[in-house]
């Protein structure tokens, strides 16, 4: 899938299995999660979120790949299956791994129980190393440079870190740096109020949730952990804090990871999408002339899959002409007719009526526009329509009765909901 040629590919090379979690229930994407796994949100008109971590590592070579599911999964696994078909001819393969209950009669307790529930995987691999990918983060990176750091630095677990303002870090995992070196020294899970960097108070090194392990410091840490009747069984809140405490833990720093084809405006691009506001702003970094995020890199591109359907068409009306169209994302089998779209992505097949005006939205596929509808700061699920002389966004007492709006005002309208006529 790639022409780049890593240390791996050479039969000398260690041997890598990459775990993808992606069973979290994504409670703070509602109501897109109400129907779908958090990574199988669509993104970017014609992606999944899932598909950024698959093919970073599959760009690099990694094709080894087990997706830990748990949670409303259908729609991921029949994008899985239908997507991410690897050539078994070499033994590549990415396989969706539901809870088995190997361990007994009960679900996933947390992420780092999911990888003990399924310690039969790494035993049928005999892995030397082991990545551990989130499933829902927007990036490109190679995850070979972090291979190497972790090999180097002679670590138990490499733990991806990058700068993120101070006060996001309730959200995330902040690692202290060893100021010699890239042992990390604490590792505070989701810290209310943490220390800046020595450089930059106002920042700190976030966890991105991305892990490499040496396979049998693992394999001994997650053991122990089982035992462990306080543990929360999560690799954020247990499993690095332990590796962390007995001097095994280092950080690799993302912003020295170098990716093919990658652009000065683009580069050491992360985002989380764990939020309505944040999952919305990671969309519009897309629709700039000069784009924070840039989707057409050929040299280490997005895979998934696409529907087939005919190319996206722009008509002129007579009343309204060919309409305005600005700084948008247009998928595949869009109609636009007659109607202004601005600073907006449309998924596939969507339709939108003639002096409609859609301004800063997200509509999913097949989202239809009735005539004269206004629809602002929105994201719109799939199968949504919006009556004729309907306006979303401009009226918030009304557009609260009926919709989640989120902190920062942006409207979600969920998969198939029947939207009121004006």
């Amino acid at each position: 899938m790639c022409q780049y040629v890593h240390m791996h590919t050479r039969s000398s090379s260690p041997k890598v299995i990459s775990m993808v979690l992606a069973g979290g229930q994504g409670t703070r994407l509602l109501p897109l999660t109400s129907v779908r796994a958090k990574p199988a949100v669509p993104y970017g008109g014609q992606y999944r979120l899932i598909d950024f971590a698959l093919s970073n590592l599959a760009n690099a070579g990694y094709r080894k790949i087990v997706v830990l599911t748990q949670y409303k999964s259908h729609s991921l696994d029949v994008h899985l299956s239908t997507t991410w078909r690897m050539s078994t001819f070499l033994g590549n393969y990415v396989v969706s791994v539901p809870a088995q209950m190997r361990r007994g009669p009960q679900w996933f307790a947390g992420s780092a129980d999911a990888i003990f529930q399924n310690m039969n995987l790494i035993d049928d691999e005999h892995p030397d190393y082991i990545f551990v990918f989130g499933a829902d983060h927007i990036y490109r990176m190679d995850p070979t440079q972090m291979l190497q750091h972790h090999i180097d630095s002679g670590a138990g677990v490499t733990v991806a870190g990058i700068r993120v303002p101070r006060d996001e870090a309730s959200a995330f995992g902040v690692i202290q740096r060893n100021p010699h070196s890239s042992m990390i020294d604490a590792f505070l899970e989701k810290p209310a109020d943490p220390p800046g960097l020595a450089d930059s108070p106002d920042e700190v090194l976030a966890s991105m949730g991305n892990y490499f392990f040496s396979s049998d410091v693992l394999v001994d840490v997650l053991n122990a952990d089982a035992e462990d009747k306080q543990s929360g069984r999560d690799l954020g809140g247990d499993i690095i804090p332990a590796l962390v405490s007995s001097g095994q833990a280092h950080v690799y720093d993302f912003t020295t990871n170098v990716v093919p084809g990658e652009t000065p405006r683009d580069r050491h691009y992360w985002r989380d999408v764990g939020t309505l506001d944040s999952y919305y702003e990671a969309n519009m970094d897309l629709v700039a002339p000069h784009p924070v995020f840039n989707l057409y890199n050929n040299d280490w591109p997005v895979f998934t899959s696409f529907r087939t359907l005919p190319p996206a068409k722009v008509v002129a009306h007579g009343e309204y002409g060919s309409g305005d169209i600005a700084n948008s994302v247009l998928s595949q089998g869009c109609i636009v007719t007659g109607a202004t779209v601005h600073d907006s992505v449309l998924s596939p097949n969507v339709r939108i009526e003639p002096g409609a005006v859609v301004e800063g939205s997200i509509l999913f596929d097949d989202v239809h526009i009735g005539a004269n509808a206004t629809v602002r700061n929105a994201i719109v699920d799939k199968h949504v329509v919006i009556p004729r002389n309907r306006e979303i966004g401009t009226t918030p007492d009304r557009d609260a009765e009926e919709f989640v709006i989120s902190p920062n005002g942006i409207i979600a309208i969920g998969k198939g909901h029947k939207v009121k006529y004006a």
